[in-house]
């Protein structure tokens, strides 16, 4: 039987302290308070000191109330019963359906050994030409999203959502606005993929603590579902939102602050938690596209920038679209050769052209004389940004490459692509 504790020795924002034995790190504790019982996980041991960060926040918590360790860390329910349900960063039902409590997991445990990994060779098709064709998003993948406040990517993570091809959507939402969540819950259910989706959210009035607890919740229940053989996707939206939660804590808990106060294990709080992207030998994978929001647009941000070095290349949503320039999926050459012979050389010559189209367009705007190559330019890149960046553009692969050879047709002659005579003879459209 668990003792009880009922002295807090103090309570500074969401985290108490109390003198107690026989405690570890990340266990569970149950506070009894005039209002009810709540839950908190031990985040520090300083000999007998014991500090706890509060869930529900710590407001109502007494110095007179009570602390029962449970010897235990945070689980969560893990079952087919989790599909199309939505829960808040402590795992409670957020959509007034039953609370699960069969099955319980450990979260936030060690990444998988890589003699065990297998090499990521397996596409995921999203319907999106400026991923599906220029960067490719690959099984097992671990991939950032960089953006700024005010672009749309919650909108591209909802398209995602219901387009991607794979068996089970794990959405972790941290510091959403309410109308963020209810937008995600009414597009995943318009569309149907609810059914498929499992989400873990945390809105920017919940309480601080869960926000942290967001990405453990998601890629506990995400793992588990890879070992049955299913093909997991995890969204997470906005990692910065989850470093920010992280630098509160660690202000709260007085350590000392390393780059713009952030805590100094912020690379390896975010790298364990990448790190759980695998795919499993003979069972299925977890791959994390995850939402990063650069403060002022600043990419040496230490939230961005650290997170740049854990990854495998990231994809750069600015303006309302996905940028061809520093966008990149380092393992998309893994599936590029078996999805059609000329993807390669077709990505490859599309962007080599649109980069001289920028060109083009900065000679135009300083007022010299255009040629009539730079014409052609022109007309491309208007063609290449309406009808394959547009995040409108909905496609499969096969029909965003012959989209492509289209606008290349209408644009230049083959010989000036500088594609290699087989492709065009067996993919130049045959009408202009």
């Amino acid at each position: 039987m668990q003792k009880i504790y009922t002295k807090i020795e103090s309570i500074v924002g969401n985290v108490i302290t109390v003198r107690a034995e026989g405690v570890r790190n990340n266990d569970l504790a149950e506070i009894t308070t005039s209002r009810g019982k709540g839950y908190a996980n031990v985040i520090k041991l300083d000999g007998d000191i014991v500090s706890l960060q509060v869930f529900q926040g710590a407001m109502g918590v007494s110095t007179g109330d009570s602390v029962r360790f449970l010897g235990v860390p945070m689980k969560v329910s893990f079952s087919d019963n989790l599909l199309g349900r939505i829960f808040d960063g402590s795992g409670r039902p957020r959509d007034n359906g039953p609370e699960l409590t069969e099955n319980m997991i450990e979260i936030g445990g060690p990444s998988v050994n890589p003699s065990k990994r297998i090499m990521a060779k397996n596409m995921i098709r999203t319907g999106i030409p400026m991923i599906d064709v220029f960067n490719s998003l690959v099984e097992s993948q671990k991939l950032p999203i960089f953006s700024v406040s005010g672009e749309p990517y919650n909108e591209l993570l909802a398209r995602i959502a219901m387009q991607a091809e794979v068996d089970i959507i794990v959405l972790g939402g941290m510091g959403l606005k309410y109308d963020d969540y209810l937008f995600f819950k009414d597009t995943l259910e318009k569309s149907g993929a609810i059914s498929r989706t499992i989400m873990f959210i945390h809105t920017a009035s919940d309480p601080t603590v869960e926000c942290t607890l967001v990405p453990d919740l998601s890629l506990a229940v995400a793992e588990r579902f890879a070992l049955q053989g299913k093909k997991v996707l995890v969204l997470l939206t906005d990692m910065t939102n989850f470093c920010d939660a992280l630098k509160e804590t660690a202000i709260t808990m007085e350590q000392v602050p390393s780059n713009r106060g952030y805590p100094g294990d912020l690379y390896s709080s975010l790298a364990s938690r990448y790190e759980k992207a695998v795919s499993f030998e003979g069972a299925g994978s977890v791959t994390i596209l995850a939402v990063t929001t650069m403060p002022g647009d600043d990419v040496t941000h230490p939230v961005p920038d650290n997170t740049g070095y854990i990854t495998e290349g990231q994809y750069y949503l600015r303006y309302g679209h996905i940028e061809p320039f520093g966008s990149l999926s380092r393992l998309k050459q893994n599936v590029n050769k078996d999805t059609r012979n000329d993807h390669r050389a077709l990505m490859d010559a599309m962007i080599k052209l649109y980069s001289a189209y920028k060109d083009s367009l900065e000679k135009r705007s300083m007022g010299f004389m255009m040629s009539d190559w730079d014409e052609k330019l022109l007309k491309y890149g208007e063609a290449f940004e309406s009808r394959m960046m547009d995040l409108k553009v909905n496609i499969p692969l096969e029909d965003a490459l012959d989209e492509g050879w289209k606008i290349l047709a209408e644009c230049f002659e083959p010989t000036e692509t500088g594609l290699r005579t087989e492709l065009i003879e067996q993919y130049w459209p045959k009408e202009r």
